[in-house]
């Protein structure tokens, strides 16, 4: 499951996108030690419908910060910030002009449930079976291996939309749901990388693309997409971004570990 977040929802409004965000008294505008970082969007986490096995607060509010460009170009994390800030905290309108570049015009967001899969369960049902001479030995043993333990899933994913259906409309945000098989795969890639360079693990150049797709699985229930949303950009056809973070992480309150993420596509 994820929260959907989309302007023009029924109910109280959940969180607020563009504008100038409340921070604490007396906190600087979140920068990447040179510029201000552009400010996404708010939510108030007590506001939000709650999903299980997502730890995310239960109130308090949770603001995001990026520039996704940079981000993008450089993948380094300073270009993308949470600042969670405690039910009680006193706030104040952040310093600063809504003409400046950094700042969008600002709109409420409410929230709805949807239902949502993991990649690797295959439950799109618009796009033709894989041949499974095209997987490799891995992806074979988890398709039989989900055969085996789900026999009924094509079922359970149409009962799970039934409940929650989807919805083809505009969405400004997703809170919550799996991580991006493409960001995982980068930090399992990173991760590897970083244990073979500290002489913890050897891997044969034969093995290296197992390896990654072994360890890209296993993480997947290490870490949970925490925000992801399109943003406007006039020179590319797509831009998006994204924040993921460990569950351990997210239950513990250490929201300043989540990892931001951009994608521009030409």
């Amino acid at each position: 499951m994820s929260i959907r977040l989309s302007a023009g929802s029924s109910g109280v409004p959940v969180g607020q996108f563009g504008g100038l965000p409340r921070l604490p008294v007396g906190m600087d505008w979140p920068s990447d030690g040179v510029s201000p970082l552009p400010f996404i969007f708010s939510v108030d986490c007590a506001a939000l419908p709650r999903v299980d096995g997502f730890g995310l607060p239960a109130d308090g509010t949770l603001l995001f910060f990026l520039n996704h460009e940079q981000a993008a170009a450089t993948g380094e994390r300073r270009y993308g910030r949470v600042v969670y800030v405690p039910a009680g905290t006193d706030t104040e309108v952040a310093a600063g002009s809504t003409d400046h570049a950094f700042v969008d015009k600002p709109y409420d967001v409410g929230a709805t449930l949807r239902a949502e899969f993991p990649d690797w369960f295959g439950a799109d049902e618009d796009e033709d079976d894989e041949d499974e001479d095209d997987l490799s030995p891995f992806q074979q043993q988890l398709a039989r291996d989900l055969e085996r333990d789900l026999p009924h899933l094509d079922e359970l994913c149409a009962l799970a939309n039934d409940l929650w259906p989807p919805d083809n409309g505009y969405a400004s945000a997703y809170i919550g749901g799996y991580a991006d098989e493409e960001v995982i795969k980068s930090i399992a890639e990173q991760t590897l990388a970083w244990r073979e360079k500290s002489g913890e693990i050897v891997i044969p150049v034969a093995k290296w693309y197992s390896r990654v797709e072994k360890e890209t699985h296993r993480l997947t229930s290490e870490w949970v997409s925490l925000a992801r949303f399109p943003v406007d950009n006039e020179f590319y056809y797509r831009s998006d971004g994204s924040f993921v973070i460990r569950h351990d992480d997210l239950a513990a309150g250490r929201l300043d570990e989540a990892l931001s993420v951009a994608e521009l596509i030409p």
